[in-house]
C-alpha cells in the first residue's frame, strides 16, 4: 500500500486475535499463569487488559492501580470502571510513601525553588517542550509551568541540568510501580506486561526499568492512532476513549502533546510514519496539505528522539 491519509488503518478483528494470540504464547513460552498490568486510566493500558483478558481469561489477570499524592482523580476513576468492565482484580498500591521516603518531590521541587524560591508545597509544576515544533525551526528545550495556590502560572525556560533534575526525579515514580508490578508478578507467576505503543517506543518515550522494564510488549508495533482503533473495537469505556493521553506524573496538568510529541497524534502517527519507511518528503508533504518545510522538521525531530534514546531499545552493552 502506498502512503495515503488512511495508511494506519488496520482490521481490528484480525489484528486484535494476532496480539492474543502473542500473548498466550508469550505466557506459555516462560511458564506463567497470567498477566499482571499497571492500569492507569489511559488507553494504552486499558487495551493491554483488554487483550490480556482475551487471552488468558479475566481470572488470571490483575491490575495494579499505583497512584500517588499528585495523581489525577480520573486516572483511578476510569481505571477502576475499566476493571469493571472486564471482570478482573483491581487492586490500588498507593506509592506515596516510598517516593516521599526517597526524596522524590522534594529533590524536584528543589529544583523550582532554585528558579522562583517561593515555590511551595502548595504550587503545582509541570515542564513541556515547545508546541510549534512544524513551523519553526529550534532546539528541544524544557519549560518550566509554576501555578501558585491563586492559580497564576509562571514559566521559565530550563537549561540541561535543572531539565534533567526534575526528570530524573520524576522517573522514581515509573520504576516504584513497576517494583509493585513485579512483586505480585513475581509473587503470582504471573507476567508483567508492557502498554507501550509504536509512537513512544520509538522516540523513547517510555523510561528504562520503569514501564520499560516488562516481560511483553504486546502493543508495541501499533501507533497512537491504531490503538484508538482497537480500542473502541473492543469497547473500551468511552471516558478513556475520550480522554486526552497524558503522563499523569507531574503536580501540574499536561498533555503527552505538550510534554513530549509536540503536535497531535493525528498527525505525528502519520508522519512518524512516512518518516520510518522514507516516504519522499515532498509526497509526504501533499498527502498531508503540509509544506516541506514543516515535513522536514518532523523528520529531524523524529531523527533526533530516535537517536538519543536508542541505548533504551537495547540490551545493556556487554563485553563477548
Amino acid at each position: 500500500m502506498g502512503f495515503a491519509k488512511d495508511v494506519l488503518k488496520i482490521d481490528c478483528e484480525v489484528e486484535g486475535e494476532r496480539i492474543v494470540a502473542f500473548i498466550r504464547d508469550q505466557a506459555r513460552a516462560m511458564h506463567r499463569k497470567g498477566i499482571v498490568i499497571g492500569l492507569s486510566g489511559g488507553v494504552d493500558s486499558a487495551l493491554s487488559a483488554s487483550l490480556s483478558v482475551k487471552a488468558l481469561g479475566k481470572d488470571k489477570v490483575l491490575a495494579l492501580l499505583l497512584p500517588d499524592k499528585e495523581s489525577s482523580p480520573q486516572s483511578a476513576e476510569f481505571a477502576s470502571k475499566e476493571a469493571a468492565r472486564l471482570g478482573i482484580e483491581a487492586m490500588t498500591v498507593d506509592i506515596t510513601p516510598v517516593l516521599e521516603a526517597f526524596g522524590t518531590y522534594e529533590k524536584r521541587d528543589a529544583v523550582a525553588r532554585g528558579i522562583y524560591p517561593e515555590f511551595g508545597p502548595e504550587h503545582k509544576l509541570k515542564i513541556t517542550l515547545p508546541a510549534d515544533v512544524l513551523d519553526r525551526d529550534g532546539y528541544n528545550f524544557f519549560t518550566l509551568t509554576t501555578i501558585d495556590p491563586q492559580g497564576i502560572a509562571k514559566t521559565a525556560r530550563l537549561d540541561n541540568e535543572q531539565a534533567q533534575g526534575i526528570i530524573a526525579a520524576t522517573c522514581t515514580k515509573h520504576r516504584t510501580r513497576m517494583m509493585a508490578q513485579y512483586y505480585h508478578a513475581e509473587r503470582l507467576n504471573y507476567l508483567v506486561c508492557g502498554t507501550t505503543n509504536k509512537s513512544e517506543a520509538v522516540q523513547g518515550l517510555f523510561v528504562k526499568y520503569g514501564d520499560g522494564g516488562v516481560d511483553i510488549e504486546p502493543i508495541a508495533h501499533l501507533y497512537k492512532n491504531q490503538v484508538f482503533q482497537l480500542a473502541e473495537h473492543l469497547g473500551v469505556v468511552p471516558e478513556i476513549l475520550g480522554r486526552a493521553p497524558c503522563p499523569d506524573t507531574y503536580s501540574a496538568p499536561v498533555t503527552d502533546e505538550e510534554w513530549f510529541f509536540r503536535m497531535p497524534f493525528k498527525v505525528l502517527d502519520l508522519l512518524l510514519y512516512a518518516w520510518e519507511n522514507k516516504v519522499p518528503i515532498p509526497e509526504v508533504g501533499r498527502i498531508m496539505d503540509l509544506t516541506e518545510d514543516q515535513v522536514r522538521r518532523a523528520f529531524r525531530d523524529f531523527t533526533g528522539k530516535f537517536n538519543t534514546t536508542e541505548h533504551l531499545r537495547r540490551f545493556p552493552p556487554s563485553l563477548p
